[in-house]
């Protein structure tokens, strides 16, 4: 029941709620907003619909306006909207289409229009969603790839430094990994990597990022946390893996660890001395952690 499409209705009207309610109720977890204002406080306390259904006419704030709002934001801006509105003229359909509606449904409500027209909107949605996870994540681990790490590194790399609060960053490599590939074979190489990755991601803050960089290369980005702390969490990520076993074998990682300093600039920076770090960690027997030395230290 969980994994329906949620649609978040939105009408002034008891009589269209149930009437909409009606036709959804059995394909679709549903939420009520009577209101704009109560529309956009459902989900500024972080319902996420996939869908909206949102009438035009009410009062305090109307339907295109709680439209803008949500196209103003880059949150909820690829929320689907389809109007429902007594009024018929081209020229509001109009309107509400170049706001950024995918849909509006004209009153009286007629259920085979409304299910059809949502049944359309859900699969396209659910579709865009898959196509975007897809793009953001590595199809072996199920953790961020290469691709977004970048994109959203840069960001937050930016966004620390302009903010003045601490960043940390681990790269981290399976130790001996083509060893276990050539003895064991490729298919318990993959099933090993999946195991590391879900035992880096177990734990994480909302704000941490944690992602593969390639082979058996893995990136965790701790926001808002000092290096001390980082420390802490990189060694028990040592013990952790190294006590996991899986498929029976014992599987250590070597790990660089690199603190944001305001001469970085760029995240390639951080990343080039936390890389340095786990070179030198490789070096000094694997399964330990090093930490990159600032240049200005």
């Amino acid at each position: 029941m969980n994994n329906k499409p949620l649609i978040l209705i939105v009408d002034d009207s008891p009589t269209n709620i149930q009437l909409l309610a009606a036709c959804l109720k059995n394909d679709y977890r549903l939420k009520i907003a009577t209101s704009g204002e109560q529309c956009l406080q459902l989900i500024s306390d972080n319902i996420e619909p996939d869908l909206i259904l949102l009438d035009v006419e009410m009062p305090g704030l109307s339907g295109y306006q709680v439209c803008e709002k949500l196209k103003d934001k880059d949150s909820t801006a690829s929320i689907p909207i389809i109007f429902v509105t007594g009024r018929q003229g081209d020229e509001d359909e109009t309107k509400g289409l170049r706001l950024g509606a995918v849909d509006y449904i004209t009153k009286p409500i007629r259920p085979a229009i409304v299910v059809a027209r949502v049944n359309t909107h859900i699969t396209l949605k659910l579709q865009h969603d898959k196509l975007i996870s897809m793009a953001m994540h590595d199809q072996l681990t199920g953790l961020y790839n290469r691709h977004y790490l970048l994109e959203v590194a840069t960001q937050k790399v930016s966004k620390a430094l302009r903010h003045k609060y601490p960043l940390c960053v681990l790269m981290i490599d399976i130790d001996h990994f083509k060893s276990i590939n050539d003895t064991h074979g490729h298919h318990c190489g993959d099933l090993i990597l999946k195991a590391v990755a879900t035992e880096l991601s177990t734990g994480n803050r909302e704000e941490d990022i944690t992602a593969r960089f390639g082979g058996e290369e893995f990136v965790v980005i701790f926001d808002h946390c000092h290096f001390v702390d980082a420390q802490k969490k990189a060694n028990a990520i040592l013990k952790l893996i190294e006590e996991l076993k899986p498929e029976g074998l014992t599987v250590t990682v070597s790990i660089g660890l690199a603190k944001l300093i305001k001469s970085d600039e760029h995240f390639s920076n951080l990343l080039k001395r936390a890389d340095l770090a786990l070179y030198e960690a490789k070096g000094k027997g694997r399964n330990r952690v090093e930490a990159a030395v600032a240049p200005n230290n």
